[in-house]
């Protein structure tokens, strides 16, 4: 898998914190949220992030900017009150995005949130605090959506889970302007690889090292599903976060468009241990996600 932590780190990019406020959803009893997959599925695979949710401030200031960055179209959805929009990739759900308005003089950072499939929010909880986890929401039950909670693990990295109630999208290679890959940087790679194994039941690989860095992947149903990587040794005491990726064609020239349509360029274009190239940008209002070029050829399922 690309070494994506150790190219955020070189950028020392993870100076800003994402306060925990910012990136859990604020839900209602009576809301109702899009299906996961339409038509339902059977299909469920545990440790996959199988959607993204971005908590912004400006909701239509994002739409027009993943419009022209992935041709995402959007359908605005009524939600317990709250401004929220779903986003599609030539009919296929890709993404939901929460207005939420930051508070001023504090600094927050929109973010985009995973959620990764469990079959029991309830059980996924109770292992995550008894191997140091922390529950910031829920569990909630959301109507058409399923179970979901929001917990920060034993680093402090902020994730979801959910349990869909209309299944989990197959695992099929991701399209250019879909999420490819999810990779968490910490402070403590094998603590924490071995808290995700424990909560999603994880294989874990261990990948060539750059330097001093690690970079472990995660697996399960003999398909790689995201990586873990060090904090630098310089920047010690950067947060630890979860950062998602889209598959591109072309890095460069996105990351071109990324800065002409008002966001930011964050880490430069450069070629990944995949021969593809990579690069981390941000939104108009400042939420980090990642580029991917991912070879045609290359699959993500892992040898048994």
């Amino acid at each position: 898998m690309p070494d994506r932590a150790g190219h955020l780190a070189r950028q020392g990019l993870l100076a800003a914190i994402i306060v925990i406020a910012c990136a859990v959803p604020v839900m209602a009893a009576s809301m109702r949220m899009p299906a996961i997959v339409e038509p339902a599925s059977q299909e469920h695979h545990a440790g996959k992030v199988i959607f993204v949710e971005l908590v912004t401030p400006d909701i239509e200031a994002a739409k027009q900017f993943y419009a022209g960055l992935f041709g995402w179209t959007f359908k605005d959805i009524e939600a317990g009150g709250k401004e929220y929009a779903e986003a599609f990739l030539d009919g296929r759900p890709v993404a939901g995005m929460f207005q939420r308005k930051l508070p001023a003089g504090k600094h927050r950072q929109p973010a985009w949130l995973g959620f990764f499939s469990v079959s029991d929010v309830n059980a996924a909880k109770k292992v995550a605090l008894q191997n140091g986890a922390k529950v910031l929401f829920g569990p909630h039950n959301i109507p058409d959506r399923g179970s979901e909670a929001v917990l920060a693990d034993p680093q402090g990295a902020v994730f979801a889970v959910l349990s869909s109630s209309s299944g989990d999208p197959p695992d099929v290679l991701a399209a250019p302007g879909e999420w490819i890959w999810s990779s968490l940087i910490t402070s403590d790679p094998d603590a924490d690889a071995a808290f995700y194994q424990k909560l999603f039941g994880y294989e874990v690989f261990e990948l060539p090292a750059s330097g001093s860095a690690r970079h472990l992947l995660l697996a399960s149903g003999n398909y790689a599903r995201a990586s873990v990587n060090s904090l630098p040794a310089n920047r010690p005491n950067l947060h630890p976060r979860w950062l998602n990726f889209i598959r591109v064609e072309d890095a460069v020239k996105m990351t071109a468009k990324v800065a002409a349509l008002g966001g930011r360029v964050l880490v430069q274009p450069r070629t990944d241990r995949q021969g593809g190239k990579v690069a981390v940008v941000a939104d108009p209002s400042g939420a980090p996600f990642g580029l991917l070029e991912w070879p045609g050829a290359k699959s993500k399922e892992v040898p048994k």
